[in-house]
């Protein structure tokens, strides 16, 4: 009589199972790392709004915009809105300088370039450096008003006599609040009195000694 060892067919059975365990832990890894890529990759594109944040909000650096980033910015802005900005100046009493606007007012429309000018002349026989101080109304205005190129960036040295003509480059935001439709632009301008000691502690050129003595000769 022929008795069937039980576990005669035991060993082939059981390989496969014991493949496919061990295919599970390899199958889990290839998982894992494609959600870290995926993870990376999404993470990457999320830094470019956070550098533009951190750069606005934090340092106050408005990153140039792209012609994506100005349409979007665009997006609802009435074209037929205009703003009118007018342009004031004083001038301390220390500075014997005159200082105007070479025009009063201008009407612009928000989201665009514009250009106007101040005049400056130093009436003293003396050269002098001045600096000056912007200020925009109403106060609320002010964040929306932006300078691309300003005189009051830099001190200003004009020699006795001088007059010159400086250009101020402006946009005013198109988020400017609706009920704002006039903005004031004023500067005064100081006597920069350290700058001023410095330039005329400085010797005179030869050639500018000559000239002061020979006009001074009967």
């Amino acid at each position: 009589m022929n008795v069937s060892d039980p576990n005669a067919h035991a060993g082939p059975a059981a390989a496969p199972a014991s493949t496919e365990a061990a295919s599970r832990p390899r199958n889990f890894g290839i998982g894992a790392m494609l959600a870290v890529s995926l993870m990376a990759f999404g993470f990457s594109f999320a830094l470019v709004p956070l550098y533009r944040i951190a750069c606005e909000k934090v340092f106050g650096i408005r990153l140039e915009r792209g012609p994506s980033d100005m349409a979007a910015a665009t997006t609802g802005e009435r074209a037929d809105r205009w703003v009118t900005v007018t342009f004031d100046a004083t001038v301390n009493s220390r500075l014997p300088w005159e200082f105007a606007p070479n025009q009063l007012t201008m009407r612009v429309r928000p989201g665009e370039i514009y250009e106007t000018t101040y005049f400056a002349r130093n009436r003293s026989d003396r050269d002098m450096v001045g600096s000056a101080t912007p200020s925009v109304a109403p106060a609320r205005a002010s964040q929306y008003f932006n300078k691309t190129e300003c005189f009051c960036f830099t001190a200003q040295t004009l020699a006795a006599g001088q007059k010159i003509d400086m250009p101020v480059r402006f946009i005013v935001d198109p988020a400017l609040p609706d009920d704002v439709s006039t903005v004031t632009l004023s500067y005064t301008f100081f006597k920069n009195e350290e700058l001023t000691a410095r330039l005329q502690a400085k010797p005179s050129s030869p050639s500018a000694t000559s000239s002061s003595a020979a006009d001074a000769a009967p």
